[in-house]
């Protein structure tokens, strides 16, 4: 019977595997977008957000016109936003007053504000003038009454 013996020289296939996995290791490493994998991650959360959102407002929508689909409600809705009235009604607007308590014509309408003297009122700019051109000769006067062609 014969004894195997170990060789006292290493196999030359036994460096091989772990070689080749750290070569995927590294390869896997430096050309596996991780970065840009996160980036879309977080990306596709907040559009995710957003779409809940959404739909919360689609729902508060629909709970919304599911109320106003009643006549009472449109009724409602036409008088306080739209100051619509019935046929045969009309509409009141009663007008605030000032700290005293009654309405005043100067409170109401602009139109009774005292009026602003010109040396008081501010400045629009700086004003130039121009001085008429005048014309000379029949043909040259015929072109500047017909300006309006221009």
């Amino acid at each position: 019977m014969a004894t195997a013996r170990k060789s006292s020289h290493a196999s030359p296939h036994r460096w091989v595997f772990p070689l080749a996995l750290a070569t995927a290791v590294a390869m896997l490493v430096t050309w596996f977008p991780l970065s840009g994998i996160l980036s879309q991650q977080s990306v596709i959360s907040s559009t995710l957000a957003q779409i809940a959102n959404v739909h919360q407002q689609e729902k508060a929508l629909a709970t919304q016109a599911h109320t106003l689909n009643s006549t009472a409600a449109a009724t409602q809705l036409a008088r306080e936003q739209y100051q619509l009235v019935s046929p045969g009604q009309s509409l009141i607007q009663v007008l605030p007053g000032n700290a005293t308590g009654g309405v005043t014509a100067q409170s109401v309408d602009p139109g009774f504000q005292p009026l602003i003297s010109p040396s008081s009122a501010p400045a629009l700019g700086s004003v130039t003038t121009t001085t008429p051109h005048v014309a000379n000769g029949f043909f040259e006067r015929l072109v500047r009454t017909f300006e309006f062609w221009r």
